[in-house]
């Protein structure tokens, strides 16, 4: 099985694919300072609550946002798989072309969001990633990464309103709002962060649709999209596991009998 993991600021997302089919797939908090034991301490413990084990990978690729930790969990896989974990950045082969001032700027994960749309969709493409910030990925017809935007994240947005203004409190926003307006204070921010980062979604997609055409489908992705698409028109679908999906296909692009 191939074990795909994509490194968050904030969460870390991994799965395990047997084939192109993904078996199992876990989230837990980024810590930043994980070593390579603390790292296989934890991929050994969830591995077990679904009945697999070490001995059932026997390959491993990985994206990380934190750069500390790319070489952690390269050392983790040294050390309890026994193989070299393939790591997302310059000198992998992604199969698209990179049209970006300095390609070894992009994060990790946005480029593997962009490689992993085009092989679904085959055209034009916007991912728009809901995570610690909120990052928006043109893909060109012609499968080429274009660039991007990026925005700050709903919780980055919610932790400034909080600690500059001491008499609201945290809201919890994976609870839709009422409606648009709110008639507590919780119900407020949570209307106002929501709707708020929604629209300015929609804005920035439907100025991306400018230029890549109006129809260009958009897929949103991240452990926030779920709370943020359905209030957001130009988003076309949810996936979870689209960053995942993209590891795998990056993997399959650089076996050797893809060279």
């Amino acid at each position: 099985m191939l074990l795909a993991v994509d490194v968050g600021n904030t969460q870390t997302h991994f799965g395990a694919f047997d084939g192109h089919e993904l078996v199992e797939s876990w989230r837990f908090a980024t810590v930043r300072q994980s070593t390579a034991d603390e790292l296989g301490a934890a991929l050994l413990n969830l591995l077990d609550l679904r009945k697999l084990g070490f001995g059932q990978i026997d390959a491993s690729i990985v994206s990380s946002t934190v750069p500390a930790l790319g070489p952690e969990w390269c050392a983790m896989a040294s050390t309890y798989l026994g193989h070299e974990m393939l790591a997302v950045g310059p000198g992998i082969r992604t199969g698209m072309p990179i049209r970006y001032d300095n390609p070894r700027e992009i994060g990790a994960d946005r480029l593997v969001n962009a490689v992993a749309a085009h092989a679904r969709l085959g055209g034009p493409c916007i991912v728009v990633d809901f995570g610690t910030a909120i990052t928006f990925d043109p893909v060109s017809a012609a499968g080429e990464y274009l660039g991007g935007l990026i925005m700050p994240g709903v919780e980055i947005s919610l932790e400034a309103l909080t600690e500059r203004a001491a008499a609201l409190p945290r809201v919890d926003i994976s609870v839709a709002p009422r409606g648009v307006i709110g008639k507590t204070t919780i119900d407020a921010i949570r209307a106002g962060v929501i709707y708020g980062t929604a629209g300015g979604v929609d804005a920035i997609v439907n100025r991306l649709r400018g230029e890549l055409g109006e129809r260009t489908p958009t897929i949103a992705t991240g452990g926030l999209s779920h709370a943020v698409a359905p209030f957001a028109s130009t988003i076309d679908e949810v996936d979870d596991l689209l960053t995942l999906t993209g590891l795998r296909i990056i993997y399959d692009r650089n076996l050797p009998e893809a060279a």
